[in-house]
């Protein structure tokens, strides 16, 4: 039997029931991992070579690349709030996925986002590919990046997004008790819960409606690119929704889409979002309480 479902809802997905009777369900997720990248002043052996402002540029071993390490500063340093403002203004919330080791590095954006009212999810210990950490190892930075947010912010995670998994991610983050959902799958517009117990839900996150494109070679040039994408992606969901109401997700970062020229895209999307009715614009947590309240998980 084939471990992966290739056929989900098919032609026949449930109606979500979205408070209000909105259409689409808009959730904007703020990934807080600067401080927590490959650094040897973490101990790492190399330098980070994703997602910052020089693709392709190679790693260095056994030291420090202060021109990257600058490039993920400028998320915590400034990028964070410039972002944080823009949701402030219009009274929205947003779910961060929170690097346990960047809270720890800047506790001031932790209790930041807790004071707001965000949602504060689970994003691992470090920002690392946890394809090549063990699975004791990996098991420990999820217990300790929940005590982190719990310390820092004063509520603890029912979320949790990985984003470089390994083949034990899922499984770990589903035996550690007090997580309701997770993040780590991009195969629907819709939550899903998990075969077998503990009951877990899946809530779909995406690399598509994502300012990471920016930073890839076949991705975003400016500003009006994101814009007019994540415009797109809402105007069909909006129009599908008359019928078949979905969800998106849209994803942020402080280093990425907190610059001054990408950080005026995010806040026309805003925006236009916000000059529509029948929109539910949530946190993560909110999607998960309503669906565990509307579908309860089928135990096989």
């Amino acid at each position: 039997m084939s471990a992966r479902d290739l056929i989900g809802y098919g032609t026949h997905p449930p109606h979500p029931r979205w408070p209000d009777n909105a259409r689409v369900a808009v959730q904007f997720v703020l990934n807080v991992e600067e401080g927590a990248e490959s650094c040897i002043l973490n101990g790492d052996t190399c330098s980070e070579a994703y997602l910052h402002e020089l693709p392709g540029r190679t790693l260095r071993e056994n030291e420090r690349d202060l021109s990257v390490e600058s490039m993920y500063e400028y998320g915590s340093r400034a990028g964070v709030w410039r972002i944080l403002r823009l949701f402030s203004e219009r009274e929205l919330t947003l779910t961060a996925f929170a690097a346990g080791r960047a809270l720890e590095l800047n506790p001031e954006i932790g209790r930041a986002l807790a004071e707001a009212g965000h949602e504060i999810a689970g994003h691992g210990y470090r920002w690392l590919d946890y394809r090549g950490i063990s699975e004791d190892e990996e098991r420990r930075h999820i217990v300790l990046t929940i005590e982190t947010i719990e310390r820092i912010c004063g509520i603890g995670p029912v979320g949790w997004y990985t984003g470089r998994v390994s083949c034990n991610t899922r499984r770990l983050v589903r035996e550690t008790g007090g997580l309701l959902y997770s993040s780590d799958a991009y195969n629907d517009d819709l939550p899903y819960w998990l075969d077998g117990l503990p009951p877990h839900l899946i809530i779909p996150y995406t690399l598509v409606n994502n300012d990471a494109r920016y930073l890839l070679p076949n991705g975003f040039a400016s500003g009006d690119d994101f814009f007019r994408s994540l415009k797109d992606a809402f105007d069909l969901l909006w129009q599908e929704g008359g019928r078949s109401p979905k969800m998106m997700s849209v994803g942020l970062h402080g280093r990425i889409s907190g610059h001054p020229a990408r950080a005026m895209a995010l806040g026309r999307f805003l925006d236009y979002v916000q000059n529509h009715d029948r929109v539910w614009i949530c946190r993560r947590e909110e999607i998960a309480r309503h669906w565990l309240a509307q579908f309860q998980p089928v135990v096989r």
